[in-house]
């Protein structure tokens, strides 16, 4: 994601300022700076008022699930590469019946949904089994990023911004230290699909 500071606007704004109980106006002035400077010192970062990944992560309560986690699987969205799509969005396709062209399911499939500017958002519960990778859902947590696809929207290309990988990579540290014996892998380990675009389990052997 692209860091936040003093001067920022834009719905990413609003969503640190919700997470700190400010009002949701858009606008990083210097009361969200302030409100992000005690939050940091508060929560052992840098207090620098500006929101990065690791302070973004504490802001979405990255947290350890209740469920025991051995596998962290990621996905794409499988959505034309530069389209924008949100949390709303994926949840609509999930949650609509199969009869109008959707999955059916009870809530959005995955746990953890990064956009295409880098800002990581919540979806299911992680406390909640997951629907993303069939007989893998009871014990993984799912995440996936906004794209995947060519323009065409049919060829499976590696779409992802700097902003997204920079995110993804800081998301999988984080988890790691939140359940160290899980192992990583993209969909299309357990799957007939090119899902999530890329070699998932080679790019991040190291973490």
């Amino acid at each position: 994601m692209n860091v936040l500071k003093r001067g920022s606007r834009g719905e990413l704004v609003k969503q640190v300022q919700k997470a700190l109980c400010l009002i949701p106006d858009g606008i990083f002035g210097a009361i969200t700076e302030e409100a992000v400077i005690a939050f940091q010192r508060e929560h052992g970062l840098k207090a620098d008022g500006i929101v990065g990944l690791a302070t973004m992560a504490r802001l979405l309560k990255l947290r350890k699930s209740r469920r025991t986690i051995t596998e962290i699987i990621i996905h794409c969205t499988a959505t034309p590469e530069g389209k924008d799509f949100t949390v709303d969005d994926i949840r609509r396709w999930h949650t609509t019946p199969v009869n109008k062209g959707g999955r059916g399911w009870s809530d959005i499939g995955y746990h953890y949904i990064i956009y295409r500017d880098g800002s990581l958002h919540e979806g299911r519960s992680i406390d909640l089994i997951g629907a993303h990778c069939l007989g893998h859902n009871a014990h993984s947590i799912g995440i996936v990023y906004v794209g995947g696809v060519d323009t065409d929207g049919k060829t499976a290309k590696d779409t992802r911004t700097d902003e997204q990988k920079a995110a993804l990579a800081g998301l999988l540290i984080d988890l790691r230290k939140l359940y160290p014996k899980a192992s990583i892998h993209g969909h299309r380990d357990f799957a007939p699909k090119a899902c999530p675009s890329f070699d998932a389990t080679y790019e991040f052997r190291n973490i």
